[in-house]
């Protein structure tokens, strides 16, 4: 086997080889950041995410600490794929008659299975490397027992932002990460420096004050929990709906206003350029949306996890909150729909639009 700082540098290597942005080595020890998460889950922040409550046989937190989830753990190799494409952002795209799916999920091949593929390679490099059998490796791709931008920060990969994003000086936030716990004892990197510095612009452009304080997210005020993982009807709060504007899928304003994403270059990953079609979509398209063109549409795409009735449930907030009465004739169509949640909601949006012209 090769000595343990050889392996470090043969891993770099191969995740430069995989496609990786940046690679790092952290290790195992809790970090300060994870005596917050057992307070943040009993004060309900995680929503409906059950599986971020997930406990071990001991009844202990997995998340909390790795050696709840893998005693076994020695090292966590991190690594980080840049998804930013040339598109505008949501804050620069102003077209009411469309949705914003957030960046991410843009292309047409999911990035759970971009990254683990990628890790992959590099999990086998690493095992070779070793020249042993005996060493114990599991690769995560945001479906580990694990708080990957803690360890990202451990690894050197950036700092946590004030918006609970993982932050690169050189590259920004849009990052994808992906992880591998290992046996082996590797040297870790060294934290980068918080550079938020005084800056709250995230904290302050949140249309829905999920940013309750810096670092600090309560996920049932935000988009992206409540057009993705909320499942059945949105809370009947107008200022919440209301703030959601045209969020079909996700949500990037928290990192659209980031000074540190205004040069972040885009990304060299041919399988992550951006699906026309998804960017800024026609909100009529995704609100009559049939489930064979869901199927068709989304194949291989992480708008899959928010369902088609939760697409078209959000599709149709977006529609009253677009201002454009254009979309009447649809919401009163859609307010009888077969689908309750999307009746409801359609409901609501034939109100708001009532409501705005009022205002005006």
């Amino acid at each position: 086997m090769l000595p343990a700082s050889e392996i470090k540098a043969v891993v770099t290597q191969a995740a430069t080889v995989a496609g990786f942005d940046l690679v790092g080595i952290a290790g195992v020890d809790d970090a300060p950041e994870l005596k917050y998460f057992p307070r943040w889950i009993a004060e309900g922040h995680a929503g409906e995410m059950k599986y971020m409550a997930a406990r071990d046989e001991q009844g202990r937190l997995k998340r909390a600490s790795l050696a709840h989830a893998a005693a076994w753990a020695r090292s966590v190799v991190v690594c980080a794929l840049n998804y930013n494409t040339a598109q505008p952002y949501s804050t620069q795209a102003h077209d009411q008659g469309g949705g914003w799916i957030s960046r991410y999920a843009w292309s047409g091949k999911d990035y759970h299975d971009a990254v683990m593929q990628r890790l992959r390679h590099v999990e086998a490099v690493l095992r070779s490397a070793c020249g042993s059998d005996d060493i114990v490796t599991r690769c995560y791709v945001d479906t580990g027992p694990i708080v990957e931008r803690v360890v990202a920060k451990y690894a050197g990969i950036g700092w946590i932002g004030k918006n609970t994003c993982i932050l690169n000086q050189k590259l920004g936030s849009w990052l994808f990460l992906g992880v591998i716990l290992t046996s082996l004892e590797l040297e870790p990197g060294v934290p980068a420096p918080d550079r938020c510095g005084s800056c709250t612009r995230c904290i302050e452009a949140c249309p829905t004050d999920a940013l309750i304080a810096p670092y600090q997210l309560d996920s049932n005020k935000c988009i992206s929990y409540l057009t993705i993982e909320k499942r059945g009807a949105l809370p009947k709060d107008d200022d919440l709906r209301s703030g959601m504007g045209r969020h079909v899928f996700g949500c990037d304003i928290c990192q659209d206003v980031c000074p540190w994403n205004r040069k972040a270059p885009v990304t060299n990953a041919a399988e992550l350029q951006a699906r026309e079609e998804l960017v800024n979509p026609a909100l009529e398209w995704l609100a009559e949306m049939s489930a064979e063109e869901f199927r068709k549409t989304f194949r291989g795409s992480p708008v899959r996890r928010a369902k088609l009735a939760g697409l078209r449930r959000n599709a149709v907030i977006a529609m009253g909150n677009s201002g454009d009465r254009k979309f009447l004739p649809l919401l009163e169509k859609l307010a009888g729909d077969e689908d309750e949640v999307v009746a409801e909601s359609a409901a609501w949006g034939v109100r708001k639009l009532a409501d705005i012209q009022i205002k005006k």
